[in-house]
């Protein structure tokens, strides 16, 4: 019993711990800013959705949630269809500095992006690719297919031989062996691997606001330029905060099972 009431006190302590900023985030939304500078208050004193609404209709704002998607989407896509095959190719064949290979993939992801910034910028700035949702989505391949290619493969390599095998006497060509007995086998870690594409290349900041100034600047760059002559705008920053986790929330609730399933199994 002592025992049980200690793991019940770490679970408490943990949940207020990762749900306060949260609540607290949603309680400044709820404000204004002169009830915010002005006072401590776990509730809103003056309730008010005029934050939301700034964001809802100000095109400086809601547009950037429209771009960030945008950029956001066509990476993921990229990522996993990418992924797949390079993933497949780890785990079924053995060749020359396969490892080798492996480990480069690796070291991309651990390389900060502002590693990249430049040779990105130089080269998107001569083929005119500069302010562009593709331009965006093409430089977080550089870490997400790495990210991408490692869950999987540790996905496919828990996938017997045998199948592939039994798949090619039954007189499966390898596309339709792919598509249609290999990746249902694999749903989950195309799951997993969505998610965190799509929660690494939402959150990045450096390359996307570089990379971008007008027709596709992201929520994230937008969010970074909130100081006006009369100060920051805690309150509208607070609401885009909330907004901003809500695209993440319905993307962990549609692949949830997957992602459960994952962490149990692949390689996360």
């Amino acid at each position: 019993m002592k025992g049980a009431r200690w793991h019940g006190f770490f679970l408490t302590s943990y949940l207020v711990f990762a749900l306060l900023p949260i609540y607290w985030m949603v309680n400044m939304s709820f404000r204004t800013n002169e009830d915010i500078l002005s006072s401590f208050s776990f509730f809103p004193k003056h309730f008010t959705w005029a934050n939301y609404a700034v964001i809802f209709t100000d095109p400086a704002w809601y547009s950037g949630y429209i771009n960030s998607l945008i950029y956001v989407a066509i990476n993921m896509v990229i990522s996993v269809t990418v992924a797949l095959p390079a993933a497949y190719a780890f785990s079924r064949y053995r060749f020359i500095g396969d490892r080798h290979v492996f480990f480069w993939l690796l070291t991309n992801r651990m390389t900060p992006p502002a590693i990249f910034l430049l040779p990105f910028f130089q080269l998107y700035s001569t083929v005119g690719l500069m302010d562009t949702h593709l331009a965006v989505a093409l430089a977080h391949l550089v870490f997400n297919v790495p990210l991408a290619v490692w869950i999987l493969e540790g996905f496919m390599s828990g996938i017997p031989r045998e199948i592939d095998e039994t798949a090619y006497i039954d007189g499966y060509t390898f596309p339709r062996f792919f598509l249609v007995i290999f990746l249902p086998l694999i749903k989950a870690g195309i799951g997993v691997t969505a998610f965190f594409c799509f929660m690494f290349s939402w959150v990045e900041l450096l390359l996307a606001r570089t990379l971008t100034s007008v027709d596709a600047k992201p929520i994230v760059a937008t969010m970074t330029r909130t100081v006006s002559a009369s100060g920051m705008d805690w309150a509208v920053l607070a609401a885009a905060g909330v907004l901003t986790i809500v695209p993440g929330a319905i993307v962990i609730w549609f692949v949830r099972h997957y992602i459960a399933k994952g962490f149990a199994m692949g390689r996360v």
